[in-house]
């Protein structure tokens, strides 16, 4: 077991869910494995997203979809973080037919003053500085509600 994974449960101490708050979500598979960069499996977590915000009231404001992580900017309805983020992979998972994930996410409570249009650029590069793509247009497992 890595050190990551066996101090993963340290991630929940002191997480907070407060509603209506904005919240950067960073969730790894196990081992780091590439599970996304199949597209089936992709396209499987984006739509997993979109039903989120559909059927649950969570407002997504961007996400992108990496071969071994997302990152998801949400904002949090009258549910617990955990809860919501544990049903999102929940969802993905029993959809891609295996255990995907590793224990625990990160999450960062973003404050309104923060520069939202910023942030959400610094989530959708992640392609580009991961030397994946050239350019995010060139990239297909990104959204965000400015676009």
């Amino acid at each position: 077991m890595s050190q990551a994974t066996y101090q993963s449960h340290r991630l929940r101490l002191g997480r907070v869910s407060e509603a209506g708050r904005l919240y950067l979500i960073t969730a790894v598979t196990q081992e780091r494995e590439p599970v996304f960069s199949d597209l089936n499996n992709a396209r499987i977590l984006v739509n997993t997203l979109r039903m989120e915000a559909l059927q649950n009231g969570v407002q997504t404001w961007c996400y992108v979809v990496m071969p071994d992580h997302f990152h998801w900017l949400m904002q949090l309805n009258d549910e617990s973080l955990g809860r919501v983020v544990g049903r999102v992979r929940g969802v993905c998972a029993r959809r891609i037919g295996r255990r995907i994930w590793q224990r625990g996410f990160h999450d960062r409570a973003v404050r309104r003053e923060d520069d939202l249009k910023a942030l959400a650029r610094y989530v959708i590069a992640n392609p580009i500085r991961a030397g994946l793509v050239e350019s995010v247009e060139d990239y297909p497992h990104w959204d965000a509600v400015w676009l």
